[in-house]
Protein backbone atom coordinates (compact mmCIF):
# COMPACT_ATOMS: atom_id res chain seq x y z
CA UNK A 1 0.00 0.00 0.00
CA UNK A 2 1.51 3.30 -0.98
CA UNK A 3 2.62 5.38 2.09
CA UNK A 4 0.63 8.95 2.01
CA UNK A 5 1.72 12.19 1.64
CA UNK A 6 0.68 12.95 5.35
CA UNK A 7 2.34 9.90 6.84
CA UNK A 8 5.74 10.97 4.84
CA UNK A 9 8.94 11.71 7.14
CA UNK A 10 10.75 15.02 7.50
CA UNK A 11 14.05 15.16 6.65
CA UNK A 12 16.74 15.16 9.36
CA UNK A 13 17.77 18.28 10.83
CA UNK A 14 21.40 20.32 10.03
CA UNK A 15 23.68 18.83 12.35
CA UNK A 16 22.06 14.77 11.99
CA UNK A 17 24.53 12.61 10.06
CA UNK A 18 23.47 11.86 6.92
CA UNK A 19 21.97 8.57 6.21
CA UNK A 20 24.98 6.13 4.09
CA UNK A 21 24.64 6.25 0.31
CA UNK A 22 22.14 7.78 -1.59
CA UNK A 23 19.18 8.98 -0.03
CA UNK A 24 15.83 8.31 -0.57
CA UNK A 25 12.67 10.56 -1.94
CA UNK A 26 11.45 10.58 2.00
CA UNK A 27 14.80 11.17 3.65
CA UNK A 28 16.91 14.20 1.41
CA UNK A 29 20.35 14.74 2.41
CA UNK A 30 21.13 17.86 4.81
CA UNK A 31 22.32 20.66 3.41
CA UNK A 32 25.79 21.14 2.15
CA UNK A 33 27.48 24.48 2.27
CA UNK A 34 30.03 23.23 -0.27
CA UNK A 35 26.70 22.83 -2.93
CA UNK A 36 25.70 26.92 -2.23
CA UNK A 37 29.76 27.41 -2.54
CA UNK A 38 29.65 26.08 -6.40
CA UNK A 39 25.93 28.31 -7.18
CA UNK A 40 27.93 31.12 -5.95
CA UNK A 41 30.70 31.24 -7.61
CA UNK A 42 28.97 30.68 -11.13
CA UNK A 43 26.40 33.22 -9.77
CA UNK A 44 27.13 36.09 -7.26
CA UNK A 45 26.20 39.30 -8.20
CA UNK A 46 28.91 42.62 -8.93
CA UNK A 47 28.28 45.10 -5.99
CA UNK A 48 30.97 47.97 -5.83
CA UNK A 49 31.30 47.19 -2.12
CA UNK A 50 31.97 43.44 -2.91
CA UNK A 51 35.76 41.83 -3.76
CA UNK A 52 35.90 40.06 -6.55
CA UNK A 53 37.38 36.73 -6.53
CA UNK A 54 41.14 36.86 -5.35
CA UNK A 55 40.95 40.20 -3.49
CA UNK A 56 41.07 41.13 -0.26
CA UNK A 57 37.61 42.66 1.38
CA UNK A 58 38.38 46.40 2.71
CA UNK A 59 36.48 46.44 5.89
CA UNK A 60 35.75 49.88 5.87
CA UNK A 61 33.47 49.17 2.44
CA UNK A 62 32.14 46.29 3.90
CA UNK A 63 30.93 48.27 7.40
CA UNK A 64 29.80 51.24 5.63
CA UNK A 65 27.88 48.91 2.92
CA UNK A 66 26.40 46.72 5.81
CA UNK A 67 25.06 49.94 7.73
CA UNK A 68 23.64 51.27 4.37
CA UNK A 69 21.39 48.18 3.81
CA UNK A 70 19.83 47.92 7.00
CA UNK A 71 15.84 48.17 6.43
CA UNK A 72 17.38 49.64 2.75
CA UNK A 73 17.36 47.80 -0.79
CA UNK A 74 20.79 47.69 -2.77
CA UNK A 75 18.86 49.87 -5.56
CA UNK A 76 18.65 52.66 -3.46
CA UNK A 77 22.49 52.24 -1.78
CA UNK A 78 24.28 51.77 -4.28
CA UNK A 79 24.12 56.03 -5.62
CA UNK A 80 24.23 57.00 -1.97
CA UNK A 81 27.39 54.37 -1.18
CA UNK A 82 29.08 55.69 -4.21
CA UNK A 83 28.75 59.21 -3.44
CA UNK A 84 29.03 58.90 0.30
CA UNK A 85 32.31 56.68 -0.50
CA UNK A 86 34.25 59.50 -2.77
CA UNK A 87 33.11 62.50 0.22
CA UNK A 88 34.93 60.03 2.69
CA UNK A 89 37.38 57.82 1.44
CA UNK A 90 38.34 56.08 4.48
CA UNK A 91 37.48 55.41 7.75
CA UNK A 92 40.20 58.74 8.51
CA UNK A 93 38.80 61.28 6.41
CA UNK A 94 35.06 60.09 8.11
CA UNK A 95 35.62 60.38 11.35
CA UNK A 96 36.98 64.21 10.63
CA UNK A 97 34.48 65.12 8.84
CA UNK A 98 31.79 67.37 11.04
CA UNK A 99 28.43 65.94 12.01
CA UNK A 100 26.13 68.42 9.51
CA UNK A 101 28.76 67.22 6.92
CA UNK A 102 27.48 63.48 7.14
CA UNK A 103 24.00 64.18 7.95
CA UNK A 104 23.97 65.98 4.58
CA UNK A 105 25.64 63.27 3.04
CA UNK A 106 23.08 59.82 4.54
CA UNK A 107 19.98 62.54 3.75
CA UNK A 108 17.47 60.21 2.10
CA UNK A 109 18.49 56.84 3.16
CA UNK A 110 16.17 57.02 6.27
CA UNK A 111 16.54 55.70 9.61
CA UNK A 112 19.26 58.48 10.12
CA UNK A 113 20.10 56.86 13.45
CA UNK A 114 21.86 55.00 11.60
CA UNK A 115 24.05 58.18 10.56
CA UNK A 116 24.37 59.17 14.06
CA UNK A 117 25.64 55.86 14.78
CA UNK A 118 28.05 55.31 12.38
CA UNK A 119 29.75 58.98 12.67
CA UNK A 120 30.40 58.01 16.36
CA UNK A 121 31.84 54.11 15.29
CA UNK A 122 34.26 56.08 12.85
CA UNK A 123 35.54 58.00 15.73
CA UNK A 124 35.31 55.23 17.91
CA UNK A 125 37.82 53.53 15.17
CA UNK A 126 39.86 56.11 13.69
CA UNK A 127 40.70 56.11 17.91
CA UNK A 128 41.42 52.83 18.11
CA UNK A 129 43.92 52.45 15.04
CA UNK A 130 41.92 49.85 13.06
CA UNK A 131 38.91 47.97 13.25
CA UNK A 132 38.18 44.55 15.77
CA UNK A 133 38.21 41.75 13.73
CA UNK A 134 35.96 39.29 16.07
CA UNK A 135 32.16 39.46 16.33
CA UNK A 136 32.66 40.09 19.93
CA UNK A 137 34.73 43.45 19.61
CA UNK A 138 32.54 44.71 16.86
CA UNK A 139 29.42 44.14 18.67
CA UNK A 140 31.49 46.94 21.36
CA UNK A 141 31.09 49.49 18.75
CA UNK A 142 28.08 51.89 18.12
CA UNK A 143 25.26 50.94 15.94
CA UNK A 144 26.77 47.20 15.20
CA UNK A 145 24.06 45.13 16.28
CA UNK A 146 24.47 40.76 15.66
CA UNK A 147 23.70 40.51 11.98
CA UNK A 148 26.39 43.50 11.17
CA UNK A 149 29.06 42.04 13.30
CA UNK A 150 28.73 38.58 12.10
CA UNK A 151 28.73 40.33 8.39
CA UNK A 152 31.68 42.20 8.96
CA UNK A 153 33.34 38.95 10.72
CA UNK A 154 32.75 37.05 8.23
CA UNK A 155 33.43 38.92 4.77
CA UNK A 156 36.33 41.37 6.09
CA UNK A 157 38.08 39.44 8.70
CA UNK A 158 36.99 35.25 7.22
CA UNK A 159 35.28 34.59 11.15
CA UNK A 160 33.24 31.23 10.94
CA UNK A 161 30.42 33.99 11.84
CA UNK A 162 26.62 33.24 10.82
CA UNK A 163 24.73 36.82 9.04
CA UNK A 164 21.36 36.59 9.52
CA UNK A 165 19.35 39.14 7.68
CA UNK A 166 15.95 38.89 6.43
CA UNK A 167 17.10 37.23 2.91
CA UNK A 168 18.54 34.59 5.41
CA UNK A 169 16.01 34.36 7.56
CA UNK A 170 13.88 33.32 4.64
CA UNK A 171 16.04 31.05 3.30
CA UNK A 172 16.43 29.44 6.22
CA UNK A 173 12.94 29.09 7.36
CA UNK A 174 12.24 27.09 4.43
CA UNK A 175 14.93 25.08 4.34
CA UNK A 176 14.22 23.42 8.05
CA UNK A 177 10.84 24.44 7.73
CA UNK A 178 10.78 26.20 11.08
CA UNK A 179 6.98 26.95 11.46
CA UNK A 180 7.70 29.07 14.60
CA UNK A 181 6.52 32.70 13.68
CA UNK A 182 9.32 35.73 13.42
CA UNK A 183 10.78 37.55 15.34
CA UNK A 184 10.62 34.91 18.24
CA UNK A 185 11.78 31.72 16.20
CA UNK A 186 15.34 34.43 15.02
CA UNK A 187 17.06 32.59 17.86
CA UNK A 188 16.39 28.92 16.70
CA UNK A 189 17.24 30.51 13.03
CA UNK A 190 20.54 31.96 13.70
CA UNK A 191 21.25 28.59 15.65
CA UNK A 192 20.74 26.65 12.56
CA UNK A 193 22.36 28.87 9.82
CA UNK A 194 25.58 28.82 12.55
CA UNK A 195 25.54 25.07 11.95
CA UNK A 196 25.98 25.47 8.19
CA UNK A 197 29.17 28.17 8.24
CA UNK A 198 32.27 26.19 7.12
CA UNK A 199 35.57 26.81 8.41
CA UNK A 200 37.07 27.91 4.65
CA UNK A 201 35.48 30.47 2.98
CA UNK A 202 32.82 31.46 5.79
CA UNK A 203 32.56 35.46 4.16
CA UNK A 204 31.59 33.78 0.42
CA UNK A 205 29.34 31.75 2.47
CA UNK A 206 27.52 34.25 4.46
CA UNK A 207 27.64 36.69 0.81
CA UNK A 208 26.30 33.02 -0.88
CA UNK A 209 23.04 32.81 1.64
CA UNK A 210 22.64 36.51 1.03
CA UNK A 211 22.62 36.21 -3.15
CA UNK A 212 20.25 32.84 -2.76
CA UNK A 213 17.67 34.64 -0.71
CA UNK A 214 17.76 37.70 -2.75
CA UNK A 215 17.81 36.08 -6.58
CA UNK A 216 16.68 32.59 -5.79
CA UNK A 217 13.95 32.21 -2.45
CA UNK A 218 12.36 35.11 -2.75
CA UNK A 219 9.86 36.07 -0.91
CA UNK A 220 7.06 35.09 -3.49
CA UNK A 221 7.26 32.34 -6.25
CA UNK A 222 10.97 31.15 -5.20
CA UNK A 223 12.63 29.75 -8.35
CA UNK A 224 13.32 26.48 -6.43
CA UNK A 225 14.01 24.26 -9.34
CA UNK A 226 17.07 26.39 -10.11
CA UNK A 227 18.28 26.17 -5.96
CA UNK A 228 21.30 24.61 -5.48
CA UNK A 229 19.08 23.39 -1.49
CA UNK A 230 16.37 21.97 -3.56
CA UNK A 231 16.76 18.27 -2.31
CA UNK A 232 17.37 19.16 1.17
CA UNK A 233 15.02 22.19 1.35
CA UNK A 234 12.30 20.53 3.79
CA UNK A 235 9.76 23.55 2.68
CA UNK A 236 9.90 22.27 -0.74
CA UNK A 237 8.94 18.89 0.34
CA UNK A 238 6.00 19.49 2.22
CA UNK A 239 4.61 22.20 -0.14
CA UNK A 240 4.94 25.08 1.94
CA UNK A 241 8.00 27.30 1.08
CA UNK A 242 5.46 30.66 -0.52
CA UNK A 243 3.93 30.58 3.18
CA UNK A 244 7.14 30.83 4.88
CA UNK A 245 8.27 32.31 7.06
CA UNK A 246 5.69 32.83 9.20
CA UNK A 247 5.56 36.70 10.70
CA UNK A 248 3.56 38.02 13.46
CA UNK A 249 1.66 41.15 11.59
CA UNK A 250 2.62 44.07 13.45
CA UNK A 251 -0.06 46.40 13.50
CA UNK A 252 0.98 50.29 12.10
CA UNK A 253 -0.28 52.99 14.23
CA UNK A 254 -2.52 55.46 13.89
CA UNK A 255 -2.79 58.32 11.16
CA UNK A 256 -0.74 61.53 11.94
CA UNK A 257 -1.35 64.87 11.05
CA UNK A 258 0.26 68.42 11.15
CA UNK A 259 1.14 71.52 9.52
CA UNK A 260 4.95 72.53 7.77
CA UNK A 261 5.21 75.78 7.35
CA UNK A 262 7.81 76.92 4.07
CA UNK A 263 8.81 80.45 4.19
CA UNK A 264 11.13 82.06 1.36
CA UNK A 265 12.53 85.03 1.40
CA UNK A 266 12.78 88.00 -1.41
CA UNK A 267 15.83 87.73 -3.28
CA UNK A 268 17.45 85.17 -2.68
CA UNK A 269 14.93 82.68 -2.26
CA UNK A 270 16.14 81.59 1.11
CA UNK A 271 13.95 78.83 2.85
CA UNK A 272 13.75 79.03 6.47
CA UNK A 273 15.10 75.65 8.18
CA UNK A 274 15.43 74.79 11.70
CA UNK A 275 17.12 71.27 12.57
CA UNK A 276 15.23 68.69 14.63
CA UNK A 277 16.17 67.73 18.54
CA UNK A 278 18.66 64.54 18.67
CA UNK A 279 16.67 62.46 20.07
CA UNK A 280 13.59 60.95 18.51
CA UNK A 281 12.33 60.87 14.90
CA UNK A 282 14.59 62.70 12.58
CA UNK A 283 17.09 63.70 14.49
CA UNK A 284 19.54 66.20 14.09
CA UNK A 285 17.85 66.32 11.22
CA UNK A 286 17.03 70.04 8.97
CA UNK A 287 13.11 70.79 8.15
CA UNK A 288 10.87 73.32 7.33
CA UNK A 289 9.26 74.52 10.78
CA UNK A 290 6.12 72.00 11.28
CA UNK A 291 3.60 72.03 14.01
CA UNK A 292 3.49 68.53 16.03
CA UNK A 293 2.41 65.12 14.41
CA UNK A 294 -0.98 64.61 16.01
CA UNK A 295 -3.75 62.08 15.35
CA UNK A 296 -6.61 64.73 16.51
CA UNK A 297 -4.59 68.18 14.67
CA UNK A 298 -6.73 69.95 13.08
CA UNK A 299 -5.29 72.49 10.09
CA UNK A 300 -7.66 75.04 10.30
CA UNK A 301 -5.98 76.38 13.42
CA UNK A 302 -2.32 75.39 12.20
CA UNK A 303 -1.25 79.14 11.69
CA UNK A 304 -1.08 79.16 15.75
CA UNK A 305 2.02 77.25 15.29
CA UNK A 306 3.36 79.15 12.64
CA UNK A 307 7.39 80.15 13.18
CA UNK A 308 6.45 83.99 12.15
CA UNK A 309 4.16 86.52 11.49
CA UNK A 310 3.56 86.56 7.79
CA UNK A 311 0.65 86.28 5.24
CA UNK A 312 0.43 82.13 5.25
CA UNK A 313 -1.49 80.81 2.19
CA UNK A 314 -2.76 77.00 2.44
CA UNK A 315 -1.63 75.08 -0.32
CA UNK A 316 -3.86 72.46 -2.01
CA UNK A 317 -2.88 68.64 -1.38
CA UNK A 318 -1.09 66.80 1.51
CA UNK A 319 2.44 65.51 1.68
CA UNK A 320 1.66 62.17 2.58
CA UNK A 321 4.73 60.37 4.43
CA UNK A 322 5.48 56.76 5.72
CA UNK A 323 7.29 55.86 9.13
CA UNK A 324 8.01 52.35 10.11
CA UNK A 325 5.13 53.02 13.09
CA UNK A 326 2.71 55.01 11.54
CA UNK A 327 1.78 57.36 8.52
CA UNK A 328 2.01 60.86 8.28
CA UNK A 329 0.08 63.59 6.29
CA UNK A 330 0.93 67.13 6.31
CA UNK A 331 -0.66 70.77 4.95
CA UNK A 332 1.76 72.90 3.98
CA UNK A 333 1.47 76.87 4.37
CA UNK A 334 3.46 79.18 2.18
CA UNK A 335 4.77 82.53 2.77
CA UNK A 336 6.90 85.07 0.90
CA UNK A 337 8.52 86.88 3.51
CA UNK A 338 10.77 90.10 2.89
CA UNK A 339 14.78 90.06 2.26
CA UNK A 340 15.21 91.67 5.85
CA UNK A 341 13.27 89.67 7.60
CA UNK A 342 15.10 88.08 10.54
CA UNK A 343 14.69 84.20 11.25
CA UNK A 344 13.30 83.71 14.73
CA UNK A 345 15.12 82.40 17.18
CA UNK A 346 16.40 78.64 16.60
CA UNK A 347 15.72 78.93 12.93
CA UNK A 348 17.94 80.25 9.99
CA UNK A 349 17.71 81.22 6.38
CA UNK A 350 19.21 78.37 3.54
CA UNK A 351 19.59 79.62 0.41
CA UNK A 352 17.41 78.19 -2.54
CA UNK A 353 20.80 77.04 -4.02
CA UNK A 354 22.24 75.61 -1.01
CA UNK A 355 19.49 73.26 0.19
CA UNK A 356 21.42 70.27 -1.38
CA UNK A 357 24.06 70.88 1.19
CA UNK A 358 21.22 70.61 4.30
CA UNK A 359 20.84 67.39 5.93
CA UNK A 360 17.23 67.28 4.73
CA UNK A 361 15.56 63.66 5.01
CA UNK A 362 13.00 62.69 2.20
CA UNK A 363 9.88 63.88 4.13
CA UNK A 364 11.38 67.23 4.11
CA UNK A 365 12.57 67.32 0.38
CA UNK A 366 8.76 66.15 -0.39
CA UNK A 367 7.47 69.24 1.63
CA UNK A 368 9.65 71.73 -0.43
CA UNK A 369 8.70 70.37 -3.74
CA UNK A 370 5.45 70.63 -3.13
CA UNK A 371 6.00 74.35 -1.72
CA UNK A 372 7.90 75.37 -5.36
CA UNK A 373 5.32 73.03 -7.27
CA UNK A 374 1.98 72.51 -5.57
CA UNK A 375 0.12 69.85 -6.60
CA UNK A 376 -3.94 69.43 -6.25
CA UNK A 377 -5.07 66.61 -4.23
CA UNK A 378 -5.76 63.62 -6.88
CA UNK A 379 -9.26 62.51 -7.35
CA UNK A 380 -9.61 59.06 -6.21
CA UNK A 381 -11.30 56.56 -8.76
CA UNK A 382 -14.53 55.07 -6.81
CA UNK A 383 -14.04 51.30 -6.18
CA UNK A 384 -16.52 48.46 -7.95
CA UNK A 385 -17.24 48.29 -11.12
CA UNK A 386 -17.22 51.03 -13.51
CA UNK A 387 -20.34 51.82 -14.31
CA UNK A 388 -21.44 52.26 -18.15
CA UNK A 389 -21.27 55.40 -19.60
CA UNK A 390 -24.54 56.77 -20.55
CA UNK A 391 -25.72 57.67 -24.26
CA UNK A 392 -24.79 60.88 -25.59
CA UNK A 393 -27.51 64.03 -25.01
CA UNK A 394 -27.84 65.68 -28.19
CA UNK A 395 -26.44 69.37 -28.76
CA UNK A 396 -29.98 71.23 -28.26
CA UNK A 397 -31.50 69.10 -25.71
CA UNK A 398 -34.39 70.90 -23.49
CA UNK A 399 -34.15 69.81 -20.50
CA UNK A 400 -37.19 71.67 -18.90
CA UNK A 401 -40.07 70.23 -20.88
CA UNK A 402 -40.96 66.69 -20.67
CA UNK A 403 -40.51 64.57 -22.82
CA UNK A 404 -43.02 63.56 -25.65
CA UNK A 405 -43.63 60.72 -27.51
CA UNK A 406 -44.61 61.22 -31.10
CA UNK A 407 -47.82 59.44 -32.42
CA UNK A 408 -47.08 57.50 -35.59
CA UNK A 409 -48.31 58.45 -38.76
CA UNK A 410 -51.44 56.78 -40.38
CA UNK A 411 -51.76 54.37 -42.66
CA UNK A 412 -52.89 55.48 -46.14
CA UNK A 413 -53.53 53.23 -48.53
CA UNK A 414 -51.67 53.90 -51.96
CA UNK A 415 -53.67 54.65 -54.77
CA UNK A 416 -52.10 53.33 -59.00
CA UNK A 417 -51.29 56.38 -60.80
CA UNK A 418 -53.59 56.98 -63.67
CA UNK A 419 -52.32 55.29 -66.91
CA UNK A 420 -51.14 58.00 -69.59
CA UNK A 421 -53.87 59.02 -72.24
CA UNK A 422 -52.61 57.58 -75.86
CA UNK A 423 -53.48 60.89 -78.55
CA UNK A 424 -54.99 59.67 -81.41
CA UNK A 425 -53.23 60.35 -84.61
CA UNK A 426 -54.75 63.47 -87.07
CA UNK A 427 -56.96 62.49 -90.17
CA UNK A 428 -55.29 62.30 -93.01
CA UNK A 429 -55.86 64.85 -95.37
CA UNK A 430 -56.10 64.47 -98.42
CA UNK A 431 -54.77 67.89 -100.09
CA UNK A 432 -51.67 67.28 -98.67
CA UNK A 433 -49.34 65.02 -101.20
CA UNK A 434 -45.79 64.76 -101.94
CA UNK A 435 -44.76 64.53 -105.60
CA UNK A 436 -41.65 61.75 -105.62
CA UNK A 437 -38.53 63.05 -108.00
CA UNK A 438 -36.13 61.80 -108.89
CA UNK A 439 -33.16 63.49 -107.61
CA UNK A 440 -29.26 63.78 -107.54
CA UNK A 441 -26.97 63.37 -104.64
CA UNK A 442 -26.74 65.99 -102.56
CA UNK A 443 -28.51 67.61 -99.82
CA UNK A 444 -31.32 66.40 -98.40
CA UNK A 445 -34.23 67.60 -99.73
CA UNK A 446 -36.38 70.43 -97.80
CA UNK A 447 -40.08 70.07 -97.21
CA UNK A 448 -42.03 73.07 -98.60
CA UNK A 449 -45.21 74.31 -96.55
CA UNK A 450 -47.37 72.78 -99.18
CA UNK A 451 -45.83 69.48 -99.05
CA UNK A 452 -43.97 69.51 -101.84
CA UNK A 453 -39.99 69.22 -101.93
CA UNK A 454 -37.73 71.86 -102.62
CA UNK A 455 -33.59 71.09 -103.59
CA UNK A 456 -31.51 73.27 -101.85
CA UNK A 457 -29.25 75.17 -103.78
Amino acid sequence: MPRSESSRALPPAADAEPAAGRPGPDAPAAPRAADLLVWYDRHRRVLPWRALPGETPDPYRVWLSEVMLQQTTIAAVRPYYETFLARFPDIAALAAAPEEAVMSAWAGLGYYSRARNLHACAKAVAAAGRFPDTAEGLRKLPGIGAYTAGAIAAIAFDRAEAAVDGNVERVMSRLFAVEAPLPGSRPEIRRLTQGLVPAARPGDFAQALMDLGATICTPKRPACALCPWMLPCRARLLGTQETLPRKVRAEKGALRRGAAFVAIRAGDEAVLLRTRPPEGLLGNMAEPPTSAWEPGYDPAGALLDAPLDARWKRLPGLVRHGFTHFPLELTVFLARVGLNTQAPPGTRFTPRRDLADEPLPGLMKKVLAHAFDPKPEPVKAPRGRPKKNPPPMPLLAVFDEPETVEEPAPRVRPVPKPRPRIAEAPPEREDIFIDEVPVEEGPAPRRTARGTTRRRR
